[in-house]
């Protein structure tokens, strides 16, 4: 049996959706079977843990558990079974008489058992029924996300599932793998596996839409005079023009050098937000000589918002 999936993460039932998701990966970074292979107990811990995750961080399956509808599986907790009179005497029920059981025939229940399972549901007298969806969640480097990549993941019954991230994928996304979830029962289809993806944030890059944003450093004599300086992109370095006289704020394009998610032309952009940056020291030539240019050439960008 199943143990509870809140002693199985460390919480309470009034845990948070974040303190759920928080209290799971701490166990994944511990557990993990590819990154704790000398752990013997690994796997077990992860395969439970994974389990009670897929459960709570579910709003309804979560509710339902909490009233005791399903188990900590998942499965639907069997009600009890009213006795056959109480069931006889319930509105509806086709068998019933308002004489009891007088005039009684046990041939109408087996036409009507036959009857319903000859109907939609049921070949050959076998329960058919798809198998259940199964959720995973998978973290990933922005610049994966960005350019697509392939990942493995460990499902809860141990086995490995490989992942195809197609290219430009946002936070968030959710891909389904069909036939990778719940066995089906009879004839019915495997259960989807949906894979939602969550994409860390980098150091340099922010995401747009389809455009990649970058704030770039630069120098005071390079605002000044302009020229060619060195960007990064998300497909490596290039070369950058900067006009002369350039501003902290001012915003480059470089065209094509965004994202593109399957089926969407063209690429998105790279907007290169410029940013002055001042000499870490300032010696006394640089000192000089703008205070000698502040006395000839003095200017207030501030004078319009004064106005």
């Amino acid at each position: 049996m199943s143990r509870d999936p809140y002693e199985v993460l460390g919480l309470t039932r009034n845990a948070t959706a974040e303190e759920i998701k928080k209290a799971y990966r701490k166990i994944v970074r511990t557990s993990h079977p590819d990154l704790n292979p000398d752990d013997a107990g690994a796997q077990e811990r992860f395969i439970e843990a994974t389990a009670a995750h897929d459960l709570l961080k579910d709003p309804v399956q979560r509710a339902r558990f909490d009233k005791g509808e399903i188990d900590a599986s998942g499965a639907e907790r069997q009600p009890e079974r009213p006795f056959y009179r109480e069931y006889a005497e319930q509105p509806g029920n086709p068998y019933q008489s308002s004489r009891g059981f007088e005039g009684f025939d046990s041939s109408d229940i087996f036409e009507e058992i036959l009857r319903q399972r000859g109907q939609g549901g049921a070949r050959g007298g076998h329960f058919n029924a798809p198998g259940p969806d199964r959720r995973y969640q998978l973290e990933l480097d922005f610049l994966e996300a960005a350019l697509g990549t392939q990942k493995r993941i460990t499902l809860p019954d141990g086995q490995s599932l490989d992942v195809k991230i197609p290219t430009g994928t946002a936070d968030g996304q959710t891909i389904r793998l069909r036939g990778k979830g719940g066995e089906g029962m009879g004839e019915g289809p495997d259960g989807d596996a949906l894979v939602t993806l969550s994409v860390r944030p980098h150091k340099l890059f922010r995401r747009e839409g389809n455009d990649i944003l970058l704030t770039l450093p630069i120098s005071l004599d390079e605002a000044v005079l302009g020229g060619k300086v060195e960007a990064p992109t998300i497909d490596g370095p290039v070369a950058l023009s900067l006009p002369k006289g350039a501003s902290s704020g001012q915003v480059l394009r470089l065209r094509g050098r965004g994202v593109q998610p399957p089926g969407q032309k063209p690429r998105g952009d790279q907007r290169v937000e410029l940013r002055i940056i001042a000499p870490p020291e300032i010696d006394d030539a640089l000192r000089s000589f703008m205070q000698s240019w502040r006395e000839t050439h003095a200017y207030d960008p501030r004078k319009e918002m004064m106005s």
